[in-house]
């Protein structure tokens, strides 16, 4: 494909993951003024979120099996569709159920183009020359993660409110239907019988939910050395077990067992379920931090948290563009892993009246290093993989990815609903207030309707908690550091996705339907004989 082709069929992708991450990233702003607005409470707050990255995580290895299956086009336009239409149903939210609700379904269009954006991207462009395209990848993504959250604090701080969030997608969505159908053109492959294994599907959604509802309820809804623990733990584990064995005994299982034989694939899991953490874990409190212990709008919270997403954009534009000249990508892991464990080091020193320049280069540093390592890890992985497994592959390290984030964020965010409770309270009885001024429901506090005493208390509880979680966080990220610095680097491919298909499968033909009429400038390859293609096309056969 010549450099016009690939940007034509990248377009379509590249629209498809800013509507996926513009949907997210567009409540996070004014998500806590949206759980005070409906009554809700920080567990609320939490499961507003981890309830997306629950389905997400859970959906996303079928989705990748799907795409090793059938139609790659078909499937990313489905999960756009359930991606936003889920979203503009939150809008109609009246409670926090109804909108964890909602959020969930989103989740699992979320996981389709999380898992296809990555497998499609590798369908035409090839390992060396992904670097290339990092850019473009680059900018899309900062614009939607720096402009969702600005959007959303408009729209929020606007007469139109914060339920115009989940509708403003709805037209980008329907614009990157139609340019995928434009513009993205595969050969098909071989059919093959589809098999899924709902058996193992199932049994990864039971263990996985259970044990991130175990972490969300232990230690407020029951104690965390309680039968009930012992329960849901021991059923999760259980669930996970069994998950295992279907897996090896499945003829098209989800996550096939054996890529796990593939050392880079390991260490890119374990390195990615450190970045989930680290990335979900952390960045879905920032919103917070300004808000309650800053005390600063929706829109003033989007703009404060620019420099995360700019140093994200411009690390993973300009390591990609070296990356793509020398073919080297390790070095750049390894920087990037050491960035995030010191962007969360420092994250974890701010207070409720931290210098704002300070807080901004500590978050500049932190997205740095999520640009520099997320997308490399994938990269690795797919260099290293079986073509007819790439969907496979890719899915499994962005699942676990995933997975991190979701259990960072329910584990961190029940570490700051207990920090926060106490220090409040602590902070109440010093002036000789009864906590229960607060009120018993337990909701977010809104600061402008509290007194300048007890506002001040609320701030630096909720300033000093966050910046636990950091620290929290810090140590994992590490881990992270450990794992790249253990990945063998591999010299990249030069061959697309399709070229590898076509020489594996020995044919594959054109997309469009009618014979001898394939798309300008795309060579068509098949098995069939010079004269059966001069009979079914008289102006000659085109092998």
């Amino acid at each position: 494909m010549t450099h016009r082709e690939v940007l034509e069929a990248l377009s379509g992708i590249l629209l498809g993951m800013f509507v996926s991450i513009l949907a997210t990233s567009v409540v996070s702003s004014s998500l806590p003024r949206i759980i005070t607005d409906l009554h809700g409470n920080q567990s609320a707050f939490t499961w507003v979120v981890t309830a997306t990255l629950l389905t997400t995580t859970i959906s996303t290895p079928i989705w990748g099996k799907l795409a090793d299956l059938v139609n790659r086009k078909l499937l990313i336009q489905l999960a756009l569709v359930i991606s936003v239409v889920s979203a503009a149903l939150a809008g109609f939210s009246h409670n926090t159920e109804m909108l964890i609700g909602m959020r969930a379904l989103q989740g699992i269009g979320a996981g389709g183009l999380t898992a296809l954006g990555s497998v499609l991207i590798a369908d035409i462009i090839s390992p060396r020359e992904r670097g290339r395209y990092m850019g473009y990848m680059g900018a899309v993504m900062g614009v939607a993660m720096v402009g969702g959250p600005l959007l959303g604090g408009v729209l929020t701080d606007s007469a139109l409110g914060w339920r115009w969030n989940f509708f403003v997608g709805l037209p980008f969505a329907v614009a990157a239907i139609v340019v995928l159908q434009r513009t993205l053109h595969l050969p098909k492959v071989v059919r093959r019988v589809v098999k899924i294994d709902y058996l193992g599907a199932a049994l990864i959604s039971v263990g996985i939910a259970g044990l991130l509802l175990w972490i969300t309820f232990a230690g407020d809804k029951f104690a965390w050395g309680s039968w009930q623990t012992a329960a849901m733990v021991g059923g999760s584990l259980v669930a996970l077990a069994l998950a295992i064995w279907a897996e090896s005994k499945a003829a098209e299982p989800i996550i096939p067992l054996h890529l796990f034989k593939n050392r880079t694939l390991v260490l890119a899991v374990i390195g990615s379920v450190a970045v989930g953490i680290a990335m979900f874990g952390t960045s879905v409190f920032i919103g917070q931090y300004m808000q309650l212990a800053r005390g600063k709008t929706p829109t003033q919270s989007g703009l404060l948290t620019i420099p995360m997403i700019l140093g994200l954009m411009v690390s993973s534009t300009l390591s990609g563009r070296i990356i793509a000249r020398t073919g080297h990508y390790k070095r750049f892991m390894i920087v990037g892993a050491v960035m995030l464990t010191v962007g969360l080091g420092l994250m974890g020193t701010i207070h409720y009246d931290t210098n704002f320049i300070l807080v901004a280069l500590y978050m500049a540093i932190l997205g740095a290093g999520v640009g520099m390592l997320m997308q490399n890890l994938v990269l690795a992985v797919q260099n290293t993989l079986d073509v007819r497994e790439i969907g496979s592959g890719t899915s499994s390290v962005a699942f676990f990815r995933t997975l991190g984030g979701a259990i960072g964020v329910s584990a961190l965010g029940a570490v700051l609903a207990s920090r926060s409770t106490d220090l409040i309270a602590s902070g109440l009885a010093k002036l000789g207030i009864d906590s229960s001024a607060m009120g018993t429901s337990g909701s977010l506090p809104d600061l402008s309707t509290l007194p300048g005493p007890v506002r001040e208390v609320v701030e630096r509880a909720m300033g000093d908690s966050i910046a636990d979680l950091f620290l929290i966080a810090t140590p994992i990220a590490f881990i992270s550091l450990i794992a790249v610095l253990f990945l063998k680097e591999v010299p990249l491919g030069n061959r697309s996705g399709i070229q590898q298909r076509i020489e594996v499968d020995g044919h594959a033909i054109d997309e469009q339907p009618v014979l001898g009429q394939p798309l300008v400038g795309e060579p068509v390859v098949t098995s069939a004989s010079d004269d059966e293609l001069e009979d079914a096309d008289p102006r000659g056969a085109r092998v």
